[in-house]
């Protein structure tokens, strides 16, 4: 049986993390967002101008909005404003080059002031994030392979939370865990994937060695 091979770096933080926009797009996409942030010790905090960019017509009609809602109903995030100094910051972040999004800059100005773990996927925020704050961000893949969370859900239904972020919510992963996200979901599963680093070359490569093995070279 296959088994879930990326280590998420969250495995032994329990500290509060607080989620760019399309970490929140990918939990939504992946179908089992709820669940996930149930399972995983660490509480989450989101700015509010990130909740900002859910309400537009797409987020509203395919739900990330509602989900959105629904996690803050539950309790499972709490939505924040920005202080001043923050304020301030995020300004900063969004008017100099390279400027960054305004749900990446909201994020990374509270997660800098206050102390908290971001998640972003997108490179120019994680540049930032390592400028800033001498730390590495999290991504959204090690929420979704955190040990609690894979013990919570199974590892089948792990695998095709991790398939439908990729498919359905085109989530960005690091480069180097490429080949251990596509042993786990599969060759033909990863295949949807468009968004994979490198996925136009992927293929080929891996191609190539099917074909040997069929020659039986």
């Amino acid at each position: 049986k296959k088994r879930m091979t990326y280590s998420s770096s969250l495995s032994d933080q329990t500290g509060p993390l607080i989620l760019d926009t399309s970490v929140l797009i990918n939990l939504h996409a992946c179908r089992r967002g709820a669940e996930i942030l149930s399972a995983i010790p660490n509480p989450i905090v989101i700015s509010n101008i990130v909740a900002g960019e859910l309400d537009h017509e797409t987020s509203r009609r395919n739900g990330e909005k509602a989900f959105l809602c629904t996690l803050e109903t539950a309790g499972k995030v709490s939505l924040v404003d920005l202080s001043d100094q923050e304020f301030k910051f995020f300004f900063e972040l969004t008017s100099t080059s390279p400027s960054l999004d305004d749900g990446e800059a909201a994020t990374i100005a509270i997660a800098r002031s206050r102390g908290i773990l971001p998640v972003i996927d997108e490179k120019r925020g994680r540049r930032r994030v390592e400028q800033l704050m001498r730390a590495e961000a999290y991504w959204s893949l090690d929420i979704l392979t955190h040990p609690d969370a894979i013990d919570f859900l199974g590892a089948d239904v792990s695998r095709e939370v991790l398939f439908l972020a990729l498919r359905d919510g085109r989530m960005r992963i690091p480069p180097e865990s490429t080949q251990h996200v596509v042993n786990s979901i599969g060759i033909d599963q990863a295949r949807d994937c468009t968004c994979l680093p490198g996925y136009k070359g992927l293929f080929d490569v891996l191609s190539a060695s099917e074909q040997q093995m069929k020659l039986g070279l």
